[in-house]
C-alpha cells in the first residue's frame, strides 16, 4: 500500500533518441453501457500493434444524459481494466459485495481474471465528468486466476515536477525514479499523466521494444515536430528509440502509456478476452451457467 504522497521535484531524464510518431488515430464516437458517450481511442485493429493494450476509451461530457445511465451490471473475463478518473464520482459494485467510489484524481485497477460481474454508475446528477478506461490483456498462465481490484484514491497516486513546472502523476509502472501506484508483472505497464505549461518539455525513458503511444487530452502536443492535437492517439514507432520527448506551445495534458508486449494469440467476444476460440465458447458456457455469480472477488485497499 503506497502512503499519501506529496509532489517532489526530480531532474528530468535525458533521452539520446526520441521515439518518432509512427501515426495519428483519432478516437471513434460511440457509446457503451446504457448510452454513455465517449471516444473509443484504441479499437481492436490496434490491439496487435498496441500489444498489450486492448482499448483505450475517453469519455468528457457536461450534459448529464450522456452518462447518468452508467454501465450496469456488466461481465469481464481474461484482462485488466484500468479506470481514472480526471472529473466526476463513479460507484462500482461487483458481484462479490464490494464497493468503492472513484473520485477526481482517483483510479481503479482491476483484475478480472476467470470472470466477475460488476457496475459502474455515476454518482453525480450534473457537471463534468471525464476520464479514461483502459483494457490491459492478461497473459495465458493469468487468464484464470482469482480476480481482485485495487482502488486508488488521488492522495494515493505520487507526483512529482520536472523543470520548466511540468507536472506528473503515475499511475502505473515507474517514472524518474518515481514507483507508480501500482506495478504489474509480464506486461510490466507505465501509465502516466504528464501536464505541460506553454513552452514545456518532458522526456520519458522508454524500454526498447515495448510499445507506447500517447493520448492528448488538453491543448496539443509535438513529438519529434509531429503535432498531436487535442482527443488524438499518437502510437509511437519501435524504432529504436530509448524514449520519447513530449512538447508544448500551449497548456498540454497527455497520457502517456507503454507496456511490454505478450505476443500471444487474442480471442475477443465482447467483454471476454481469452487466447483461443473454445476458450471464448467454454466462458460462453460458464457465464450461461451462472459460474460468474458465484465468483469471489478480493478488494484491495488503496
Amino acid at each position: 500500500m503506497n502512503a499519501p504522497q506529496t509532489t517532489q521535484t526530480v531532474t528530468a531524464t535525458s533521452v539520446a533518441r526520441s521515439r518518432a510518431v509512427e501515426r495519428l488515430v483519432q478516437g471513434q464516437a460511440t457509446s457503451d453501457g446504457a448510452g454513455v458517450k465517449l471516444t473509443r481511442v484504441l479499437t481492436n485493429n490496434l490491439q496487435r500493434r498496441l500489444d498489450p493494450f486492448l482499448m483505450l476509451d475517453a469519455f468528457r461530457n457536461e450534459n448529464p444524459e450522456d452518462y447518468m445511465g452508467g454501465f450496469p451490471d456488466h461481465p469481464h473475463r481474461g484482462f485488466e481494466t484500468v479506470t481514472y478518473m480526471l472529473a466526476g464520482r463513479m460507484r462500482h459494485h461487483d458481484n462479490a459485495g464490494n464497493e468503492g467510489l472513484l473520485g477526481p484524481g482517483g483510479a481503479q485497477w482491476m483484475t478480472a481474471g476467470s470472470g466477475l460481474i460488476h457496475s459502474e454508475l455515476p454518482e453525480q446528477e450534473d457537471g463534468l465528468m471525464e476520464g479514461f478506461q483502459l483494457w490491459v490483456n492478461l497473459p495465458a498462465k493469468n487468464k484464470m486466476i482469482a480476480p481482485f481490484y485495487r482502488d486508488i484514491p488521488t492522495e494515493h497516486i505520487p507526483e512529482f515536477a520536472v523543470e520548466g513546472d511540468v507536472k506528473v502523476r503515475v499511475i502505473a509502472g515507474a517514472s524518474h525514479d518515481v514507483e507508480g501506484a501500482v506495478t504489474r508483472p509480464d506486461t510490466e505497464p507505465l501509465y502516466i499523466d504528464v501536464h505541460l505549461p506553454a513552452g514545456g518539455r518532458f522526456a520519458q525513458q522508454l524500454p526498447v521494444g515495448h510499445n507506447a503511444f500517447i493520448y492528448t487530452y488538453r491543448g496539443e502536443a509535438s513529438v519529434g515536430g509531429k503535432a498531436v492535437p487535442d482527443r488524438h492517439m499518437a502510437i509511437l514507432a519501435n524504432d529504436g528509440g530509448d524514449g520519447v520527448v513530449i512538447e508544448a506551445s500551449v497548456p498540454t495534458r497527455v497520457i502517456l502509456i507503454a507496456g511490454k508486449p505478450l505476443n500471444e494469440p487474442i480471442a475477443q467476444y465482447g467483454p471476454f478476452v481469452m487466447n483461443t476460440a473454445e476458450q471464448i465458447q467454454q466462458t460462453l458456457q460458464d457465464y450461461h451457467d451462472g459460474k460468474f455469480d458465484r465468483v469471489t472477488v478480493q478488494a484491495l485497499a488503496g
